[in-house]
């Protein structure tokens, strides 16, 4: 069965998962890889138009919407004592040398970008980036400095779309491997509840095809930007909910007499 199918059954058929348990692990690891490239797309989609779309409104603002600013000995002074907020095409520019907004309220805009008190941040489908003022020792930028720093930027952006990409995949890549350990850990406990006979390996081949249905749920959500509240809660009670209905599938060991 190739994995475009095993994703189609996976979807829908516990039966199916439970019969995937007899498969190579090496199938069952491309898949989970397979699945994670599948979860982050809404992300590098979001991250590409954001950084495009953002680089060639923030020059702009930043000459003609920005008081005259500069970053040096790690903090951000600017011509004025209050934050600047700016919104242009489902973009947002953020200036404050105050101290009153976090990288939090940043990444409540959505997609923008903010010169902070100690730090600049980026925000963009659904990740938030911060890089402190301290990793420029030595260094004082100005408002023309930012200028031309941005211009530099957008003349590297189609190298660095696929790095931030490459990386969103490992990291992504690294937690699904840790979440399909542990659902498969609890694996453990349902087939002792259930009354199956199943090792750890097979627990967590059906672990991982367990984690479609809420993979695949989330990437249209997060396609469409929609939140879902406790989302976190929803995914773990709906792997295990699949799993607990796969290990159902598996035929009861024999009395034996």
């Amino acid at each position: 069965m190739n994995i475009f199918k095993q994703l189609y059954k996976s979807i829908y058929s516990p039966k199916d998962i439970a019969l995937f348990r007899f498969q190579g692990i090496g199938k069952t690891i491309l898949y989970v890889f397979f699945l994670t490239f599948i979860s982050i797309l809404p992300s590098v989609i979001y991250l590409s138009t954001a950084l495009t779309s953002g680089l060639e409104s923030a020059e702009t603002i930043i000459n003609d919407k920005l008081p005259d600013f500069s970053i040096k000995d790690g903090h951000l002074t600017a011509d004025t004592k209050v934050p600047i907020t700016i919104n242009k095409d489902d973009f947002t520019i953020l200036l404050d040398p105050t101290g009153a907004i976090t990288d939090e309220d940043v990444e409540d805009e959505g997609n923008a970008f903010a010169l902070l008190e100690d730090q600049f941040v980026f925000a963009a489908g659904g990740r938030v980036e911060t890089y402190p003022y301290s990793m420029l020792e030595g260094l004082a930028i100005t408002k023309s400095d930012f200028v031309d720093f941005i211009n530099g930027i957008g003349g590297m952006k189609w190298i660095i779309i696929p790095v931030g990409a490459l990386f969103i995949y490992l990291f992504a890549s690294a937690g699904s491997f840790i979440e399909v350990t542990v659902l498969a850990l609890i694996g453990l406990l349902l087939k002792n509840l259930i009354g199956r006979n199943l090792n750890y390996r097979q627990l967590w081949r059906m672990a991982a095809y367990s984690e479609t249905l809420p993979t695949l749920f989330f990437t249209i959500m997060a396609a469409i930007k929609t939140t879902v509240p406790s989302s976190f809660m929803i995914n773990w009670f709906v792997v295990i909910v699949v799993l607990s209905l796969a290990i159902k599938e598996i035929p009861k060991p024999k009395k034996v007499n």
